[in-house]
């Protein structure tokens, strides 16, 4: 339509004026929403700026990656690449140079997750690597420098005891080192007090066992020192018990989620160990 012929001059001006008007009205609410979208975002709106890291989950002695599986579906529910990595067990030199190698394969930022004697794995392994932009304990090892796992296991109360241990030769072990399992008879009260009956004994039946050798070899540089940490630890664990648990993560100045859950947490209790995953996924983003 050709405005100037049904519009006077004076007409004209204001019939462009109100244009103008209108097009500013609906342009500001726009920026409005922008910059409520930027500069104001918090909690997890702020998480989605940045890209998402990848989940790596470590599994430690007498289990292996199949008891993340309730934790991976979650997970990957939610949008996330999840790596189960295998953990060799064969002795924490070994064992932390191998999730190195595999953190180094990967693009991006990472979450490092160690259960158990994972834990030591992961404290190890993520030392330096700014890729791994938080550390979560779950019912694990939180050890500082110099510090091995039987001597923070002395006095604690574990179940880990040899009375409870069955040690089986593997070739190429060094002197003195063999396989450790939990016995079968002893592996529900130790690892899975309070799961149903069926489940501790297929845990049992399945567990990876663990090079003796491990126990007695001492942490480097902690990752904790520079990475930020959080641990979800087991009031019922009788493996690493409470008091060693609180311990460990208060030395490492980790964020503290307990659950009423025995040692395999991750097991009994996956929304717990999802949502403390997650908070340090938010709170590093």
């Amino acid at each position: 339509m050709n405005i100037t012929r049904i519009a006077q001059p004076g007409r004209l001006r204001l019939i462009i004026a109100a244009v103008i008007a209108a097009m500013v009205g609906l342009i500001i609410p726009v920026s409005q929403i922008a910059s409520a979208h930027t500069g104001g975002a918090t909690g997890a709106a702020a998480a989605g700026d940045g890209p998402k890291p990848a989940i790596v989950l470590v599994h430690g002695a007498w289990v292996d990656s199949g008891s993340w599986d309730a934790v991976s579906q979650r997970l990957q529910a939610d949008g996330y690449t999840v790596y189960a990595e295998p953990n060799p067990l064969r002795g924490l030199p070994y064992d932390d140079a191998y999730l190195a190698d595999f953190l180094h394969s990967i693009s991006g930022p990472i979450v490092l997750v160690g259960h158990s004697y994972g834990g030591a794995v992961i404290t190890n392994a993520a030392t330096g690597d700014p890729q791994v932009k938080a550390l979560v304990y779950v019912d694990a090892f939180v050890p500082a420098q110099g510090q091995s796992l039987a001597q923070l296991l002395t006095g604690s109360g574990s179940c880990a005891v040899p009375a409870n241990l069955n040690l089986v030769p593997y070739p190429g072990a060094p002197s003195g080192s063999a396989d450790a399992y939990i016995k079968q008879s002893a592996f529900p009260s130790c690892m899975a007090d309070g799961l149903p009956a069926s489940e501790a004994r297929a845990l049992g039946a399945t567990q990876r066992p663990i090079a003796t050798i491990a126990l007695g070899q001492k942490t480097g540089v902690p990752a904790w020192k520079t990475i930020p940490s959080w641990a979800v630890v087991g009031t019922a664990d009788h493996a690493i018990p409470l008091a060693l648990q609180l311990a460990m993560a208060r030395t490492a100045g980790a964020h503290v989620t307990r659950v009423d859950a025995p040692h395999a947490s991750m097991v009994s209790d996956p929304g717990t160990v999802t949502n403390v995953i997650l908070q340090a996924v938010r709170a590093t983003s």
